[in-house]
Formats: C-alpha cells, structure tokens, sequence
C-alpha cells in the first residue's frame, strides 16, 4: 500500500488543493482531505475510493452517517465530518447559478468546437477543463496553411497552468475534407500527453472537425496513456 506521506508532494491531496486550489483535485482526493488518516493497510485515499465506489458521488449527498460508518475505516467522527461537509456544500450550490459549461460527452465538447467547421485553414485549438470537467478557457494555440499547423506542447501548456486546469481537450479541422486520422495527428497527440503526464495535466481526447462531422480519437482507441 502507498501511503498519502509517501506521494509526491504534487500529488498529496493536501498539498494539491493548496497549489493548485479545490476545484483541482478529484472527487476521492477531497474526501481524503476528510478522512484525513487511513487505517491498517488502506490510507485515506484508498478508503476514499472505496467510499465512492459503494456510493457514486451522486449518491453521496443522500448516504447516512450509519451508512458512511458501515465503511472500514470510516468511524464516527470521519463520518460525521464528511456529512456535515456534503450538507454545506450542498446549501452552497443551492445558493448560486453556475454557468460554466459541463464538456461531459465527445458530442457536448463538439458543441464547443463548430467554429473550426469551414475554416480554409487548419486550425489547432485546445479547450480547458477544471476537475469538475467545467470548460474554463479556450484558446486557438495556431492558425497553419491548408494541410499543416505548427504546434508545440510549451503553447498548449502554458495557458493551462495559467488557467489551472486539470485537463484538457485537443482539437484541429481537416479543411482538406480528409477524414482519416494521420500519423501526424497520433504523433502529436502522444508526444503533447507524455509532456501532459509531466505537468499532471491530462490529456482527455483530440478531436478532428470536418466539414460533415467529427473524429474523436478516443473514441477510436488512438489515445493512448
């Protein structure tokens, strides 16, 4: 078992919320900030999992203190700190509209990229996630000639630290109508997830808009980690 003391200092939840901010940090890594210590062979991350394993987070909201107990690792005062810290976040969101668009789908982040449809030019665009998969910056990383954009990851990365975000999407147009992924495109792709990995910024998909449609190349099994 790894120990949450034994991560990378990046990679300690703690630590993690404090660079990088809560809206950062994965739904088991805020409720081992709960949890805060584990127990024999599990750290609080593990049962972190566990717990939300047996209850998906939109569950979670509606488990009882009984149930949360029931877990290993989770006595009485974890549990009533957990409650007690899902009540109020739930009395928070009831008390603002949060706008920011949800990328939850290939066909909801294609929604945000139907300005690259008919560009006469080949466009590489990247889209900006927090951990909540919110889209919360985009930006057109370059603009190429009819069959080739230059980019490097340094461009692509930049505005994501700058933003803080968690994830992100790739995406480029083919205005040449081609709709066959070519090796440049996987090259790309994995050379920008492998500096993805580096940064703890990981890379979601790589979409390529043509004029009829979209390729994901996630969906066709290209996006490999």
């Amino acid at each position: 078992m790894t120990k949450i003391k034994d991560l990378p200092k990046h990679k300690r939840p703690r630590e993690k919320l404090s660079e990088k901010g809560a809206e950062n940090l994965t739904d088991a890594e805020l409720l081992a900030i709960l949890i805060r210590t584990g127990r024999a062979g599990k750290s609080a991350l593990d049962i972190a999992r566990e717990t939300l394993k047996k209850y998906p987070i939109s569950r979670l909201l509606t488990v009882t203190k009984d149930e949360l107990i029931g877990i290993k690792g989770l006595e009485d005062t974890k549990a009533i700190t957990v409650k007690a810290a899902l009540e109020l976040g739930s009395r928070a969101v009831g008390s603002f509209n949060d706008s920011l668009p949800v990328l939850d789908s290939v066909k909801t982040t294609v929604a945000q990229l139907a300005d690259l449809r008919g560009k006469q030019k080949e466009y590489f665009k990247t889209l900006y996630l927090n951990a909540r998969n919110q889209l919360i910056h985009k930006e057109t990383i370059s603009i190429g000639t009819l069959t080739q954009t230059l980019v490097h990851p340094r461009e692509v990365f930049e505005p994501a630290i700058r933003h803080i975000a968690s994830s992100i999407v790739l995406a480029h147009n083919h205005p040449s109508k081609n709709t066959e992924v070519s090796d440049e495109d996987i090259k790309l792709t994995e050379k920008l997830i492998q500096s993805g990995t580096i940064l703890d910024i990981e890379v979601l998909d790589h979409i390529i808009i043509t004029d009829d449609g979209y390729i994901s190349l996630k969906e066709k099994g290209l996006l490999f980690k």
